[in-house]
């Protein structure tokens, strides 16, 4: 199909790794030298207060904007109604307030992409770059009342809007980027045995395997926690993070979330981590997923 091959060529472009490491790395160093507070921002840009990403909610407003613009624009062309270019002239100027935020908002989720995936979203954004310049420029056309050709400006700037939202669309459905990754594991209902609680030291990350979902276990005095070993934000392995308190690091991108109960301490994830009650029978750790508002803990009663 063409739109594969369109992917495809985008994927081979040579200049787009060089220039998207450049830029990843003064993204990341900026939200570093930040310290906490840059970190907070991150977050709060990511969607981490959502429990959602906050990027798509965006794309709507500079998107549903220029739409309707496209169409009280050609009601304006066929009619000649004045009122008509006043509403899509207002259309057109909310749309580019909705493409900055979406702009801000997109580039920090695009700062924790890798490999083919950061590619394409380079030039999701390059094209949305592109779009915004030329809708700005075609307000400033009819503020000159050269609106006949601030409307063939727009109309390119929808068409390269639509195609960027095209890569958008590919960047969620294609290459999985802002989608839940424990979405399609299923924790078992039922107390399922996992591991010999002998086998579980203290304070040590240790992945097992509940039926076919890979599942985290801390042991920590009395209490055993256990998490989706996976991590929601790109599937990283969670056992080979790092233990801070009673938190996990993700070690690809970051993301840190409770032991306690799953919640997203900092991003870039915004999704929880699953979490599992525990208990010990006859020697074995078990595990099932967590019942509403009950803890993912177990007391150690049979060591």
């Amino acid at each position: 199909m063409a739109t594969d091959r369109a992917i495809q060529f985008i994927d081979r472009q040579p200049w787009l790794e060089p220039l998207a490491e450049r830029l990843q790395s003064s993204l990341n160093g900026a939200v570093a030298a930040g310290g906490p507070a840059g970190q907070q921002v991150a977050d709060a840009l990511h969607g981490v207060w959502l429990g959602h990403p906050l990027h798509p909610v965006l794309t709507d407003l500079p998107l549903g904007s220029w739409t309707v613009a496209a169409v009280l624009d050609a009601f304006e062309e066929v009619s000649g109604n004045r009122a008509f270019a006043r509403g899509a002239d207002a259309a057109i100027g909310l749309g580019v307030v909705g493409a900055l935020g979406a702009a801000v908002t997109g580039l920090t989720d695009w700062s924790q992409t890798d490999n083919r995936a950061r590619r394409i979203g380079l030039a999701h954004g390059l094209l949305n770059t592109g779009a915004l310049a030329l809708y700005t420029t075609s307000l400033i056309l009819r503020r000159l009342n050269a609106r006949k050709a601030g409307r063939g400006v727009a109309m390119l700037g929808y068409l390269v809007a639509n195609a960027a939202g095209y890569l958008g669309g590919h960047l969620v459905f294609g290459e999985q980027v802002g989608v839940d990754h424990t979405a399609d594991q299923l924790p078992p209902g039922e107390f399922t045995p996992v591991l010999r609680a002998a086998e579980l030291p203290e304070n040590e990350l240790r992945r097992v395997m509940a039926d076919r979902m890979p599942v985290l276990l801390l042991r920590r005095g009395e209490r055993i926690y256990a998490l989706a070993e996976t991590c929601s934000h790109q599937g990283g392995p969670l056992s080979e993070g790092k233990l801070e308190d009673l938190s996990v690091i993700c070690p690809w991108h970051g993301s840190r979330f409770a032991l306690e109960n799953g919640q997203v301490l900092n991003g870039p994830a915004t999704f929880p981590q699953p979490c599992f009650e525990t208990r010990v029978q006859d020697g074995q750790i078990e595990v099932r997923a967590a019942r509403p508002q009950l803890p993912a803990q177990a007391q150690l009663q049979d060591l």
